[in-house]
């Protein structure tokens, strides 16, 4: 699968014609567009009025004669002039609201959009996309979007429309002389053009270098405890400062490129204005032209000018926020593997629990596509029984799990949940049917009411209770300074790892589902513990199937049936006693943990 996250301003630069898939997104606000639109057209349309209104005043003052006449003329040009600033500022305002929402209201809808996309993602998404270059799109990337729609495309449509009539208006005042400045401005469009393009590839390497940094960051926060243990905080500042360092030489050449730019842009056409001047001058002093005709030309000029300084400014800006609407969009097109079926079959219920099948499953990891996890494994596990999987580290026991939940497809063999091919049904309805408790239990940012109801989140407060005194979590949680409501930290760090083992047996349990999951669901408590929840456990698991992968095999001695795996494959099944009396590979792993 390609990486979203990891593209190279090199492979593929951004251009402005990326932001086109922004068109889905502002599709659903058009006609607030268009209103936008229309105050921005009526606040240009203003600006150009007032070189016009000024040559009357000018005009005017300086005519022959001061009679009543002149003086009310000229007072009337005042009250025109004063106008038009009131309709400008009011206008102007209003435009600026409606763009600062637009920008606000569609860089919110991006954001959600890509963060519900990656939600939905399969493992493999995450195989080859950091986690933190995921939240660098969500953040630097949706922000330069929010930037370019709520400000610089304002400023740009502005700039573009007066600059526009500004030069409209020169060349129909005075055709010939501003026809030979056009004809220049197209010479020096030529060169901004292939300005631009270097401009682009740089931005976009920013953009990934950024990435890179923050994805650094993401995954040694994440291991603050780790790193501090191996005394590695210096070497980890290194390599943050080093892809730091690399995102600030890359900004620095972008920046040195984009104020050349501008400052070309700005150079050039001034030039240009004084050359108009110069020549409209000319003019005046020849009687072709009134001292009016004068002053509107020159506001006019200097009108364009500005629009296209300004313009230079926001085209950068537009590189900018492509390439971060390129990455965006590759990110948001990524398909993943594992998807619900268009017309998915329901899931029939099954009296005491679930029943799970597979049928000669093969499965390779897909970054790992020449060492299979699962060779041929043909299993049954009947509704309401409990089969423990067992055998040495990378036998396979957790593809099971991973297959059950379909996070990957297999690329052989068929896994059923009560007689329906998991592929066939839809992912709520499979995942809604599973309860699962990891090894290395995840518990979130909030209090620990809501960590055991998140896979119940309408629970009453009694039922999370109840499920915590089954897990043997309520007497550490009413011991915690607000009980309940206690926050538990980033990741849970305020609570042990048999707290957090016990926190996410609880969840489960208040899921109350058909089909249990534990994977090492007790690895993590002491002796006295394990046994107190194993015993919550088995009450759990009454009329329910379960299946549970154990290391300590003292642990699974009471399942129903117990299947030993190894490289892959399914080596022997039986009870404890069974297994025992054959000597084989369970027979081994036992003799080795009970002599301990």
């Amino acid at each position: 699968m390609p990486d979203p996250a990891r593209s190279t301003a090199d492979a593929r630069p951004g251009n402005p014609m990326h932001l086109r898939g922004l068109w889905r997104f502002v599709r659903p606000y058009r006609w607030h567009v268009a209103f936008a639109l229309c105050l921005l057209g009526m606040a240009a349309a203003t600006a150009l009025w007032f070189p016009w209104a000024l040559r009357g005043v000018i005009d005017t003052a300086f005519a022959a004669g001061q009679g009543t006449d002149q003086v009310a003329a000229l007072q009337g040009h005042f009250g025109l002039l004063a106008g038009l600033a009131v309709a400008l500022g009011a206008l102007s305002a209003l435009r600026f609201h409606w763009f600062t929402w637009l920008g606000e209201r569609i860089t919110a809808d991006v954001r959600q959009a890509v963060y519900d996309h990656v939600l939905r993602q399969s493992p493999e998404f995450f195989e080859t996309t950091k986690s933190g270059e995921v939240a660098s799109r969500l953040t630097t990337d949706t922000t330069l979007i929010q930037t370019v729609v709520g400000s610089s495309l304002s400023m740009g449509l502005r700039n573009a429309v007066m600059g526009t009539g500004a030069l409209v208006m020169l060349v129909w005042s005075h055709p010939w002389a501003m026809l030979q400045v056009l004809a220049v401005v197209l010479v020096v469009v030529l060169p901004t053009v292939w300005w631009g393009r270097r401009v682009r590839r740089l931005s976009r390497a920013s953009q990934d270098r950024v990435a890179d940094a923050s994805g650094i960051a993401t995954e040694v926060l994440a291991a603050m405890p780790l790193v501090q243990s191996y005394t590695a905080e210096p070497r980890e500042s290194r390599r943050f400062a080093d892809s730091t360092e690399a995102a600030y030489a890359v900004a620095l050449q972008r920046s040195r490129a984009r104020s050349g730019l501008l400052g070309f842009v700005m150079i050039t056409t001034a030039l240009l204005v004084i050359w108009g001047l110069y020549l409209g001058s000319q003019a005046v002093l020849g009687g072709r032209m009134t001292a009016g005709e004068l002053g509107q030309s020159a506001i006019y000029a200097m009108m364009f000018a500005s629009a296209v300084a300004v313009l230079g400014e926001v085209y950068g800006d537009v590189l900018r926020a492509a390439g971060a609407s390129e990455r965006l969009a590759e990110l948001l097109g990524t398909v993943s593997p594992v998807r619900a079926p268009a017309q998915p079959t329901p899931l029939p219920d099954h009296a005491g629990g679930s029943e799970v099948t597979l049928e000669g499953v093969t499965f390779h990891y897909p970054s790992r596509p020449d060492q299979p996890a699962l060779q041929d494994v043909s299993l049954r596990v009947g509704a309401g029984e409990t089969v423990a999987l067992v055998g040495p580290s990378g036998a396979g026991k957790s593809t099971v799990f991973a297959l059950l939940l379909r996070f990957y497809d297999a690329q052989r063999g068929v896994v059923r949940l009560n007689g329906v091919p998991v592929d066939a049904l839809a992912l709520q309805d499979l995942r809604g049917h599973i309860g699962l408790v990891a090894q290395d239990p995840v518990i979130f940012s909030a209090s620990a009411l809501d960590n055991i109801r998140y896979g119940q989140p309408d629970a009453t407060p009694a039922q999370v209770e109840a499920a915590a005194r089954a897990a043997h979590a309520h007497e550490f949680i009413v011991r915690m300074p607000e009980g309940y409501d206690t926050f538990l930290g980033e990741r849970g760090v305020r609570l042990s790892g048999g707290q957090r083992q016990r926190i996410a047996i609880a969840r489960a349990i208040l899921k109350n589902p058909p089909l249990l999951l534990l994977d090492e669901a007790t690895s993590a408590l002491d002796t006295h513990s394990e046994r107190a929840v194993q015993a919550a456990l088995e009450s759990a698991m009454a009329g329910r199937t379960t299946l549970v992968i154990a290391h300590r095999l003292s642990t699974v001695q009471k399942a129903d049936r117990i299947v030993v795996l190894d490289h892959g494959r399914v080596m022997e099944q039986g009870s404890h006693t069974e297994l025992m009396a054959r000597g084989g590979l369970y027979a081994s792993l036992a003799a080795l943990q009970f002599q301990e």
